[in-house]
């Protein structure tokens, strides 16, 4: 019979999965994140593993989700702190240096991305899909935002200055110098 986790042990030991989670797929991808090593890393048995998630698309699923809420979370307090178009910038730059410490965040359309997209459950995917959501809306939700552009244009260049990170090994400049001199610089272009 397996040994059994105090509370305090559960909490400890899916936090520390989490933990190992993200910096593995952050160093190998979600392909090369095995179950076997997160389990010797936390230093539990991989059938332990299965008391904390029911798969390893799970705990990706719930890594991914945890990572935007923070982040989101990180920006929306930011731009409710300046309330204009400067918070939306500081946000940014925020939520772009948050970006570059995971690359499970931006390499979305990646093989590996797309296995583990193809592995999850419909509510898993739901859970995606409204994490994605709801990182969009803190650049539009707070009643002193007021684009000047159309509101999916002015989106998509948000996500066009965060997918940057893709080429920051081939910029002949510092990638996060660059983005912010990007962002202080269209931000008057987006909002009022």
């Amino acid at each position: 019979m397996g040994r059994s986790f105090t509370e305090r042990e559960k909490e400890t030991i899916r936090q520390s999965l989490q933990d190992a989670c993200k910096q593995n797929w952050t160093r190998y991808g979600y392909k090369k994140t095995s179950i076997e090593e997160l389990c010797r890393q936390v230093g539990i048995s991989k059938g332990a593993f299965y008391l904390f998630f029911e798969s390893k698309e799970a705990l990706f699923c719930e890594v991914l989700c945890q990572v935007q809420k923070q982040i989101c979370d990180g920006a929306a307090r930011i731009i409710a702190k300046y309330q204009d178009k400067r918070g939306v910038a500081e946000a940014l730059k925020y939520i772009y240096r948050e970006y570059d410490k995971y690359n499970f965040l931006y390499n979305a359309d990646s093989m590996d991305h797309t296995i583990l997209l193809h592995k999850l459950s419909e509510d898993q995917t739901q859970r995606l899909k409204e994490s994605e959501r709801m990182s969009q809306q803190i650049f539009y939700d707070a009643p002193w935002l007021k684009f000047r552009i159309e509101k999916d244009k002015a989106m998509a260049v948000i996500y066009a200055l965060i997918m940057n990170l893709k080429n920051k090994e081939i910029l002949p400049y510092d990638h996060t110098e660059t983005f912010d001199f990007m962002v202080d610089h269209l931000i008057g272009s987006l909002y009022e």
